[in-house]
C-alpha cells in the first residue's frame, strides 16, 4: 500500500543515530541514499525493497517541526522486540509516550509502546501476529 515515509529532521547525524538503533530490532537496516539533487536524507528497509522509511533535512530549508496528530507505526516481530526498539530510543535520546506493554483496548493480542524522536517525530512500536500473517 505504501512506497515510502518521510519526516523532517534538523540533525540527520543524530537521527540516523537514533533510528538505527530503535529499527535495528524491528528486522529494519539503513541503505545508501543516492544524491539526486534534494535534501540530504537517510533511509532504512526491511526484508523487501518497499516500503522504505526516510528521514530528510526538509526541502524548503525551515525547520523540521513534527506534525501534530501525525504518528508512524512500526510493525516489531516480537514484543521482546518493541521492549528492545524502545529501550533503544529512550536511550538514544527519544522521549516515553507509553511504555510497552498489552493494549487490549485494541485488541487482546496488540502490544506496543510509543516514543518520540530527538525532533519530536511519534513512533509506535507495535507487535500483533495477525499482523505478520
Amino acid at each position: 500500500m505504501l512506497s515510502h515515509v518521510t519526516i523532517g529532521s534538523n540533525d540527520l547525524d543524530r537521527a540516523g543515530a537514533f533510528y538505527d538503533a530503535v529499527l535495528q530490532p524491528l528486522g529494519l537496516r539503513r541503505r545508501q541514499v543516492e544524491p539526486d539533487g534534494g535534501p540530504l536524507a537517510l533511509c532504512w528497509v526491511g526484508a523487501k525493497a518497499y516500503p522504505r522509511f526516510y528521514v530528510y533535512s526538509p526541502f524548503d530549508g525551515q525547520p523540521a517541526t513534527p506534525g501534530n496528530g501525525a504518528m508512524i507505526a512500526f510493525i516489531a516481530p516480537s514484543r521482546e522486540a518493541v521492549d528492545r526498539a524502545y529501550a533503544a530510543g529512550l536511550e538514544g535520546g527519544g522521549a516515553g509516550e507509553g511504555a510497552p506493554g498489552l493494549r487490549p483496548h485494541y485488541a487482546p493480542d496488540y502490544y506496543g509502546a510509543y516514543l518520540r524522536d530527538p525532533d519530536g517525530n511519534k513512533l509506535h512500536l507495535v507487535h500483533r501476529p495477525a499482523l505478520l500473517a
